[in-house]
């Protein structure tokens, strides 16, 4: 299979090309490599209360993250390390969110803290 190389316009692009567009580009800043992604079906219905839930669940996380890459702890520093010794996710920020999420509870506590 031959292998693609974007025009540097793409190269560059990141979330939708405009409010109209219904498709994503995301580049991972390791690799180089573009994605894209089409929203097909969006929901049009209101959220339920479990999708209210897992949103704010996802905002206190986020939030958590947040504090730990904003600070110096021993913490920050074994996932920086974490992070540069591999190639799969593209931002230290995604990396630290796919580490750290499953040590927060439903209501986005940390667990046994």
């Amino acid at each position: 299979m031959a292998e693609i190389k974007p025009m540097a316009l793409i190269e560059s692009m990141k979330k939708k090309v405009c409010m109209h567009s219904d498709v994503y580009f995301r580049t991972n800043k390791k690799t180089g490599k573009v994605y894209t992604g089409k929203l097909c079906y969006p929901s049009t219905k209101e959220p339920s209360a479990a999708q209210i839930a897992a949103k704010a669940r996802f905002a206190k996380v986020v939030a958590a993250v947040r504090t730990i890459l904003a600070g110096s702890s021993e913490q920050k520093t074994a996932l920086v390390a974490e992070y540069n010794a591999q190639n799969k996710i593209g931002s230290l920020f995604g990396y630290a969110m796919h580490k750290l999420n499953d040590q927060y509870d439903a209501n986005g506590d940390l667990i046994g803290g």
